[in-house]
């Protein structure tokens, strides 16, 4: 079964991290500029929370909390769960699942930041999986393997 590891190795391993005191509008700022919908909250290489755009919707824009003064450690999610490199890339999905999130952060043993898994790399990965799998099975049926 493919797991975490060979889903960053095939996408990489870039995290946009942000402090905890860095403001909503920077940060938000920050993410537009990197076209991510998510940044992990960390001091030094340890994730304290992550910050995403629904955190945005629901903390900032719906308690109607000014951008420019709101820090990031006031609405970010803290309760955060996270996955290993061993993980299982359909345990991932399960846990996106179920906890109706979009962004999975992947940490050590020791709890550092190694990378983050969104639900679109899931499913790209899956995708790619399955048209090698088509393919195979083609190339099988037509007798050319």
């Amino acid at each position: 079964m493919a797991q975490v590891s060979d889903l960053l190795a095939r996408k990489g391993n870039f995290v946009l991290c942000i402090s905890p005191t860095t403001t909503v509008l920077d940060a938000v700022q920050l993410m537009n500029r990197h076209k991510v919908g998510s940044a992990c909250v960390c001091i030094d290489d340890r994730i304290i929370g992550i910050f995403t755009e629904r955190d945005v919707l629901t903390r900032v824009v719906g308690e109607k909390r000014d951008p420019v003064d709101c820090l990031v450690e006031d609405v970010m999610t803290s309760d955060i769960a996270y996955a290993r490199m061993n993980t299982e890339v359909d345990q991932v999905a399960a846990i996106m699942k179920v906890r109706r999130i979009r962004h999975l952060p992947v940490c050590d043993d020791h709890g550092r930041l190694q990378g983050l898994v969104s639900i679109g790399d899931v499913n790209a990965f899956r995708t790619d999986g399955q048209a090698t799998e088509i393919h195979y099975l083609q190339e099988y049926i037509h007798g050319r393997v």
